[in-house]
């Protein structure tokens, strides 16, 4: 594996820990009672700081297969989640306050589950990238 894949590696894991860590703060630290998809979201993060940590120091560029499902699916509750909090007349019934009680930051546009579907997005774009790597290095040893 290159350094460059293990820095893309690296900075996967920085994603996910921050992602963690604002997602413990807003429950935690701000007394915030997650919904039902924010759980399901965090199900599919806290696992990947592990995942994504170890592949950077073991050198293992083949995680992207592990790693993606789990952000694609995030990109998909994220994202269906961010459709609740923006459709008129929708609400998140699947239990909790994520659309009723709406914790904005940067004058309203960053709201939880945008920050989510941004981490998500972010996951899903560095693993792309280290796919691409790890399927051309692959490639190059069949020629």
């Amino acid at each position: 594996m290159t350094d460059t894949t293990r820095a893309i590696l690296g900075a996967g894991t920085l994603v996910a820990l921050a992602a963690t860590a604002g997602s413990l703060y807003f429950s935690l630290g701000l007394g915030l009672t997650p919904c039902d998809l924010c759980w399901y979201q965090r199900i599919l993060m806290y696992p990947l700081v592990v995942v994504l940590g170890v592949a950077a120091i073991e050198d293992r560029g083949n995680v992207w297969k592990t790693v993606l499902p789990l952000s694609l699916g995030g990109v998909a509750l994220a994202g269906y989640h961010t459709y609740l909090q923006v459709a008129p007349n929708a609400t998140c019934s699947v239990g909790g306050p994520c659309t009723s009680v709406l914790y904005p930051m940067v004058d309203g546009l960053l709201t939880i589950p945008r920050l989510s579907l941004i981490a998500f997005s972010l996951l899903t774009l560095l693993t792309v990238v280290v796919a691409r790597t790890d399927k051309s290095r692959d490639n190059m040893w069949m020629a």
